[in-house]
């Protein structure tokens, strides 16, 4: 956390958490009573068969508060069971450590339980059978197998979500730096999943621990500052709920209106994020009205709006467009008694219930909602988003960044051209909105028009825009696209699309290379030798391409490896050792222009071998190469007689120090046909100045004639080109 909101401090290491009393320990009968609620009796049956194997697997085992361990699995269970969770979820839940820490086995739980039970269970497991070298690494590895489960049945994360709400509600015990570990990771991931998940109430919960956890001295510094504003602002909220209820009677609208307190981890990223006080922050309290039907959330909107003037710019209807976790409620801000703005949230029965539960009422109201039925197409929608991600994705680290990139709350909604509604988070750009149409859109987008006007890839999308992409067969992305993307999607397909071009690129310069070794040693047959299969294997290389890209991006010598296949051959005399290879382009992945001397078509030229970064241009007199020369990673090379291109060549003039100068010389390069790139002036002393220019020309003849007019300007003194 970068920057501290006024007036919290950070507090001292190891400070303890406060503890509630030690509730009445919950049993096996209680949990069953829960389930008798809704459950069938055969199925209760087999939950209770489950805690008997349970119990029996985890005798003697014991957790960090003493107790015994099975009251873990018992209340994990209880967690579900009241969110109304079906029978094998439950069954999973109380054998979810089993495969982990006993030595009971998944086939056993598939033949007891059957297989989505073991399915479950093996979903929640850690992956403890593999050595990792980091703690970052097994994290992630557990995390993404964790995601992979999630992604053939969601109630894997159900299971989990409820494992990480009880170690949290139990973390005390645990010593303060595991604590703040796990309160972090809670905080990152596991929150922002319910989140997106749309399980409100355990997002709130989890974010209310984890804040409590890891930072506990300002927990209770904010806890303490809403309970003295709670006192302050309570006849305040009777008031305005007292006079809506009596409005909404007046409408002849039935409603249930409740006042609602904003989180203390809410509270204080507000804080943090926008660096306000406490007593900047407006919407500590809120108001909510639940009525029947949909209809009746607009008439309320308007009755509200009759009694207290809506504030300009905060009204969001997500009822027409809903959130990203199926999240649907209207959102109105009130100027209230004294002029103190209130927050309204309006909403229908099912809304409520699926804002609060997500995904989980599914489970809980098998009646075909259309309400809790969109958050399970969400959620498929976005676990489809995150498989993509998977696939193409080696390392598992990179694959959790992505992910947590994805699981931000904040969405901007901006239209296509046909009116079709693109979900986005906030701060996403046009080139966001590109990849998020279609990978292939994104790869050759070239200009996005943002309510009918060209507007640059970078422009940050505003909700309500229409946004139009526009594209070339022969465009592609370039490694600056990554500063200005926000979605994993832009940001992993851009990577790896210049991975592969890289490669590419580098295999093609590297069969190059290799021809022009051979030529030199006297080998003109257009095919490699056939010693080439027997070379492959000496080297460890699958195909040739491997080691082409390794001798393309410098990490082998090309001379070395013509060697090796022409062992043992005889070499013709006579053989062309001076043939050079044939500079065709400006730089690309594997061919690039050293910086230290800028060179020009023109210029004698050599070429350097550098590892990673494949062929390096010099000019011939560049110190650089001189100290580079004698091992060996010197190549002959020349410019293409064809080239039509820019290079950009640096200069450097002292001059009188005159009103004007350097205008004189920007028209001058500027009459010649040149563009100047860049620019630094220092002063030498009162009567002159230094200039270090950065010119693009197409070549040595271009780059002379602009000096040679340059010289002509009366204030300049002195005139070099420079090394770089």
């Amino acid at each position: 956390m970068s920057s501290e909101p006024p007036g919290l401090k950070p507090e001292e290491e190891g400070v303890s958490l406060r503890h509630a009393p030690e509730p009445e320990r919950f049993l096996v009968s209680d949990l069953c009573a829960i389930l008798e609620t809704y459950l069938e009796p055969e199925e209760i049956k087999t939950i209770y068969r489950a805690y008997l194997v349970g119990a029996d697997a985890h005798d003697g085992q014991l957790r960090a508060s003493g107790e015994a361990y099975i009251y873990h699995p018992l209340a994990v269970a209880r967690i579900l069971a009241e969110m109304h969770m079906d029978a094998d979820s439950i069954t999973a839940a109380i054998l979810h450590d089993v495969i982990e820490d006993t030595s009971v086995e998944r086939e056993y739980i598939s033949e007891q339980f059957g297989e989505d039970v073991a399915m479950l269970v093996d979903g929640v497991s850690k992956l403890t059978h593999l050595k990792f070298d980091s703690r970052e690494e097994a994290q992630a590895a557990n995390f993404r197998k964790m995601m992979l489960a999630m992604a053939s049945d969601l109630r894997v994360i159900l299971v989990k979500l409820a494992d990480r709400l009880h170690n949290m509600r139990t973390i005390g015990v645990l010593r303060p730096d595991k604590r703040r570990r796990i309160a972090r990771e809670t905080l990152e991931i596991y929150a922002p999943i319910a989140q997106r998940l749309g399980m409100s109430a355990i997002r709130r919960e989890l974010e209310r621990l984890g804040f409590e956890a890891l930072y506990p001295m300002r927990y209770r510094v904010l806890e303490a500052s809403v309970q003295r504003v709670k006192g302050q602002r309570k006849e305040l909220m009777h008031k305005v709920e007292g006079a809506i209820v009596r409005r909404l009677e007046e409408y002849g609208i039935q409603a249930r209106v409740h006042g609602r307190e904003k989180n203390l981890w809410s509270i204080y990223r507000k804080m943090r994020d926008k660096h306000l006080s406490f007593s900047e922050v407006f919407d500590v309290f809120a108001l909510r009205i639940v009525v029947e039907n949909k209809d009746t959330c607009y008439r309320v909107l308007g009755a509200v709006h009759t009694l207290y003037k809506p504030l300009p710019g905060r009204f969001k209807d997500y009822i027409a467009i809903p959130k990203a976790n199926g999240y649907q409620s209207l959102h109105t801000v009130l100027f209230g008694p004294h002029g103190i703005p209130i927050e309204v949230q309006i909403r229908t029965v099912a809304m409520d219930r699926v804002a609060e539960t997500g995904i989980a009422a599914h489970w809980h109201y098998k009646t075909g909602d259309e309400h809790s039925n969109a958050a399970q197409r969400r959620a498929h929608e976005w676990l489809r988003t995150v498989m993509d991600l998977q696939h193409n994705t080696g390392n598992a680290l990179e694959f959790m960044e992505n992910v947590k990139v994805d699981l931000f709350p904040d969405e901007v909604y901006v239209f296509t051209p046909l009116g079709e509604i693109m979900e986005l988070p906030r701060g996403a750009t046009g080139l966001d909105f590109a990849y998020a149409v279609h990978t292939d859109i994104g790869n050759s987008c070239v200009a996005i028009k943002i309510d009918r006007h060209l507007a640059p890839l970078s422009t940050p999308l505003q909700n309500g825009q229409t946004v139009e992409v526009l594209t070339a067969p022969n465009a592609r992305p370039k490694s600056a696209w990554l500063n200005y993307v926000v979605t994993a999607k832009a940001r992993h397909n851009i990577r790896s699309f210049l991975k592969n071009i890289r490669r590419q690129e580098a295999v093609e310069q590297g069969r190059l290379l290799l021809e022009n070794a051979l030529a030199q040693k006297g080998y003109r047959d257009p095919e490699l030798p056939e010693t080439l299969a027997a070379v492959l294997e000496e080297l460890g290389y699958a195909k040739p391409e491997d080691l082409f890209f390794d001798i393309g991006t410098g990490e082998r010598l090309p001379t070395v490896v013509a060697a090796r296949l022409l062992t043992g051959r005889e070499t013709p005399a006579g053989g062309d050792s001076d043939s050079p290879l044939i500079i065709e382009g400006a730089e690309g992945m594997v061919l690039n222009f050293a910086r230290c001397c800028t060179p020009i078509p023109g210029d004698p030229i050599v070429g350097t071998m550098t590892a990673g970064k494949g062929i390096v241009i010099h000019r011939a007199e560049c110190a650089n190469v001189r100290r580079i020369s004698d091992d060996g990673r010197v190549l002959s090379v020349e410019w293409s007689p064809d080239l039509d291109e820019e290079f950009p060549a640096s200069i450097r003039l002292v001059t009188r120090n005159e009103r004007g100068v350097l205008a004189r010389i920007a028209s001058t390069i500027s009459s010649q046909g040149a563009n100047i790139s860049g620019v630094t002036i220092s002063d030498d002393d009162s009567m002159a100045s230094t200039i270090n220019m950065v010119v693009e020309v197409r070549n040595r003849k271009h780059l002379a004639d602009i000096l040679r007019k340059l010289r002509n300007i009366p204030e300049v003194m002195k005139l070099i080109r420079a090394l770089g």
